[in-house]
């Protein structure tokens, strides 16, 4: 694989991640570049119109167009289609509500739903938005970012119910412990009382572009349940991402 490539395209999901943007110093420092090879790869994303030069400050941002690549890409995948069946598969063997979950910035939007039938269950809409670091599909798709976008994220958590995780070195072996198991649990962290778990969708090149999970009142979802959960989780997580990959026949949604 071209070096160079990777450590551009590396260097683009960073920018795009930040909330503001950044410096040469700070980019090559977070992603362990050396200081002209960031300023050769930033000069080449602005010429081919992904980047901009921020001034008085000399920092960099993406600009729109990256934006109009990813549009250009969802245009032509439905995920949702594709997530439907296997979404209904997990909520009839659980009876917990089921979440399909996207990243936009450090939220997760959920793109679709589908309802427990039990009387006590968790409620979202479809369109809503959580901090990413609260919720169990969030989590599950901020594990596989890049050290340096997770370090910086890593100073900026916000507390939303006693449980939630601001601690960055808490946060950070959190993250690396969902690496390791392939999934993540939400222990009460976004809203008390209700908990989680669910795991990265991944597009044929293996790159996490969604989460699927399952959420319901904490008396339900009990930390110890989480493993038993979580074989569920995956495996619909699996699915999916050999659906999007085209290596799994989609079946017709009702």
């Amino acid at each position: 694989m071209n070096n160079t490539l990777v450590k551009g395209l590396q260097l683009l999901e960073m920018l795009a991640h930040s909330r503001r943007p950044l410096g040469v110093t700070e980019l090559a420092r977070s992603l362990g570049f050396g200081k002209s090879l960031t300023h050769r790869l930033l000069q080449g994303l602005i010429d081919l119109g992904y980047a901009s030069r921020v001034e008085p400050e000399a920092t960099y941002a993406v600009t729109v167009r990256l934006w109009e690549l990813g549009a250009a890409v969802l245009e032509h995948l439905d995920i949702r289609a594709v997530a439907m069946p296997l979404m209904s598969d997990l909520l009839e063997q659980t009876r917990e509500t089921v979440h399909l979950s996207v990243l936009d910035g450090d939220e997760v939007v959920y793109v679709h739903k589908l309802d427990s039938p039990e009387p006590v269950r968790a409620y979202s809409e479809i369109g809503g938005r959580a901090p990413a670091w609260c919720v169990a599909t969030g989590k599950a798709m901020l594990a596989w970012r890049d050290p340096g976008s997770l370090e910086s994220l890593s100073v900026r958590l916000v507390r939303h119910s006693p449980h939630t995780i601001t601690d960055p070195a808490t946060f950070l072996r959190e993250m690396a412990r969902i690496r390791e198991a392939g999934y993540a649990g939400n222990r009460g962290e976004w809203r008390e009382g209700v908990s989680g778990v669910a795991a990265p969708v991944r597009d044929a090149a293996g790159n996490v572009i969604a989460a699927v999970g399952l959420s319901g009142p904490a008396e339900r979802l009990r930390p110890s349940a989480f493993r038993t959960l979580a074989s569920s989780v995956i495996k619909a997580a699996q699915e999916i991402s050999r659906a999007i990959a085209g290596d799994a026949p989609r079946r017709p949604v009702h």
